[in-house]
């Protein structure tokens, strides 16, 4: 049966690159599967006032994208993204049509702001970031969305994403 992991985060904890080595692994123990970042199915501007994040047409693409891959065989779906709530949780699992499991990868906030200083380096982006960082980071602690949570503090992203894999229970 076919299921799903969101590796969701604060920005800059690295959950695409976590993704990213989640599927590597994946792909190299020969489990059919593809890697879904939710920012590139709701990068569109401008994001509608009462839907900032575009989380609606994240979720119209999401349906397509996950059916499209079900369809030609993926049994794992790994998911970059972040969600905020229980209900927000469920509507992806909804859209997705498979079961859903969620992983915080969790980087301490001083490592955090580290790693955006140097993403954003040259970009507008990084005050923003650095704010949306502390306060992320914060919702997350309280939604308590995450079925189990992993360091991603230290390590290689390969041992993080073994970790991730070692607690998925599919």
């Amino acid at each position: 049966m076919a299921a799903a992991l969101l590796i969701t985060g604060t920005v800059g904890a690295g959950k695409t690159s976590v993704a990213d080595a989640v599927g590597d692994l994946l792909a190299d123990a020969g489990v059919p599967g593809a890697v879904i970042d939710l920012d590139w199915l709701r990068r569109s501007w401008p994001a509608p006032r009462e839907d900032p994040f575009n989380g609606a047409l994240t979720l119209r693409n999401l349906r397509a994208v996950a059916a499209n891959l079900l369809v030609a065989g993926a049994e794992r779906l790994v998911l970059a993204g972040v969600i905020e709530s229980r209900a927000e949780r469920r509507r992806h699992e909804e859209v997705l049509g498979v079961p859903l499991a969620v992983c915080r990868v969790h980087v301490a906030l001083p490592e955090v702001y580290r790693r955006l200083e140097r993403r954003h380096a040259h970009d507008r982006g990084l005050d923003w970031h650095l704010k949306r960082a502390g306060e992320l980071a914060i919702v997350l602690d309280r939604a308590r969305l995450a079925d189990y949570t992993v360091d991603g503090t230290h390590g290689t992203l390969e041992e993080v994403a073994a970790e991730v894999i070692k607690g998925w229970r599919v």
